[in-house]
């Protein structure tokens, strides 16, 4: 899957964008699934922007019956701190990594390129960034988890130990539990990362307010 980039949806809000986003989907879903997002998630004021969003590959997910459809990694259990599909995790890192190597190609810095995702595209965003050799702008994680906990603080690279992280959960997320989201946040947190928590009354969504709170963000940091 590294040898042949992912194919994605592109969206740019102006002329010669001198940023990217790039936007990992949740499981189940495609690059479009944020695809009509993107002008909320543009402040009037904002450079303009390049959003890439990838399509995963289509896998067999076992919590879902094994039927075939787009998944960053399979899922196992539903402790999702279980079982934990490394070999499918590791082979996305280097699909994502040399989408975020492409942007840079095409004269955008990686200090200019916020890596974001929900869910399952939140918890690669979470585990991709810290381990990115270059320095990001930001990472945007909604409704993530941790991925291989365990190898972060060997793993990660000192490009990314500035890099400000956005996370933000729903209160009432029946798929991804508040926990696990409380989880993520504490471990980047130990490991000295700035991370903005923001949490909402919402389930396994992405609430108008969150998408406010991450328009804003993106506005500052770019």
């Amino acid at each position: 899957m590294s040898e042949r980039l992912l194919e994605t949806v592109e969206v740019e809000t102006g002329a010669r964008p001198t940023a990217s986003v790039i936007w990992l989907h949740g499981v189940g879903a495609d690059g479009h699934q944020f695809e009509p997002l993107v002008g909320q998630l543009t402040r009037a004021a904002s450079p303009p922007l390049r959003f890439v969003l990838p399509h995963a590959p289509i896998r067999r997910i076992t919590l879902c019956n094994h039927q075939p459809m787009r998944g960053w990694y399979d899922l196992r259990n539903v402790d999702r701190q279980v079982g934990q599909d490394e070999e499918a995790i590791r082979a996305s890192q280097a699909a994502i990594s040399a989408l975020l190597l492409r942007e840079r190609e095409r004269g955008i810095p990686s200090d200019r390129i916020v890596l974001g995702g929900f869910s399952q595209g939140a918890s690669m965003a979470l585990y991709v960034g810290p381990r990115f050799p270059e320095t990001l702008a930001a990472v945007v994680a909604l409704s993530g988890y941790r991925l291989i906990a365990s190898t972060l603080q060997t793993e990660r690279h000192e490009a990314n130990r500035q890099t400000p992280f956005f996370l933000g959960h729903g209160t009432a997320d029946p798929v991804v539990r508040l926990k696990e989201g409380e989880l993520a946040r504490d471990l980047l947190r130990r490991a000295g990362y700035a991370v903005e928590w923001h949490v909402y009354p919402a389930g396994h969504e992405v609430p108008a307010e969150e998408v406010a709170a991450v328009a804003d963000f993106l506005a500052n940091i770019l």
